[in-house]
């Protein structure tokens, strides 16, 4: 039976990932599908063929994708995993597509404390959990209890945090599951100041990073005891660039779409800052963005 007939969400084809992502590049997705919810998801996995290509998308932060699109199929949860809900004993039910600002917003009003960084990460709770985001000294997985995740057959697992080897902006998963929710395990505290503090965090934020310019957010992990912004600032990059990208003027370790920029001149810029600060600097930067699709 057609696949679109037994779920009841959208697929889209030949969709332009520009549209998706906040760099604002990218190929088409051979296909897209957005869910109506999650049981609608579960649905749709069960009929996917076992060698079809999956990608899921979130906010479309810290994500490149490269010009020749994505093959297979694209799970826009953005918008559409977006349960919140409160269990006992300062715990919150979390689904993969909402926005991190609104969980922290959401603990705060309901008078939970230690969520509070999230208001600094501009993606989904599903892509946080990915990558272990973190902002303002805070990291994801510090806050989750376990996680509820999906297989390509369709099946749900309960995990705990024990069956993941998380590190600095990484999280291995043992199995290919990908994240449908998770458990945070929070105090109950006095949130008076926290909405001024979840204030001064997006301030400060606004003031030391483009947030008015096409980006990816933070394109390198922090080399340990140091940042990789001071490296390529000292290597003299903050400005270069390549096509219509450019290593930001006001925080280096960000590359923003200046001119019309495609993923080639963003994937070169990135290659280039590498190399200049292994030559310069002596030390290996390692990049924080994913980056996924087809070159052309």
């Amino acid at each position: 039976m057609n696949e679109v007939l037994k779920t009841t969400g959208k697929l889209l084809l030949k969709e332009k990932m520009a549209k998706y992502t906040s760099w604002r590049i990218g190929g088409e997705a051979e296909k897209m599908y957005l869910p109506r919810d999650k049981n609608d998801l579960i649905v749709f996995m069960t009929l996917q063929p076992k060698n079809r290509a999956i990608f899921w998308l979130g906010l479309g932060s810290n994500l490149l994708v490269r010009d020749g699109g994505i093959p297979g199929i694209v799970i826009n949860t953005r918008g559409r995993l977006k349960e919140m809900r409160l269990l006992e004993n300062g715990r919150v039910y979390i689904e993969a597509g909402v926005p991190c600002a609104r969980v922290a917003r959401f603990c705060v009003d309901n008078g939970l404390v230690g969520a509070e960084f999230l208001a600094g990460i501009p993606g989904t709770m599903g892509g946080a959990l990915a990558m272990n985001a973190g902002a303002f000294g805070g990291e994801t997985w510090e806050i989750v209890e376990r996680v509820e995740t999906l297989n390509r057959e369709g099946v749900t697992h309960l995990r705990k945090t024990t069956e993941f080897n998380i590190g600095y902006r990484s999280v291995k998963n043992p199995n290919e599951e990908w994240f449908l929710a998770a458990e945070l395990r929070l105090k109950k505290g006095d949130t008076s100041n926290s909405l001024q503090y979840i204030k001064a965090l997006l301030e400060k934020r606004a003031i030391t990073q483009p947030t008015n310019l096409p980006s990816c957010g933070s394109v390198f992990k922090n080399p340990p005891d140091d940042y990789a912004a001071r490296l390529i600032e000292k290597s003299g990059l903050k400005g270069y660039c390549i096509g219509g990208a450019c290593v930001s003027e006001k925080h280096a370790n960000f590359i923003v779409n200046m001119n019309k920029a495609t993923a080639a001149d963003i994937e070169a810029l990135i290659d280039y800052v590498q190399i200049q600060v292994k030559v310069l600097c002596g030390v290996d930067l390692q990049t924080e963005v994913c980056t996924v699709g087809e070159r052309l």
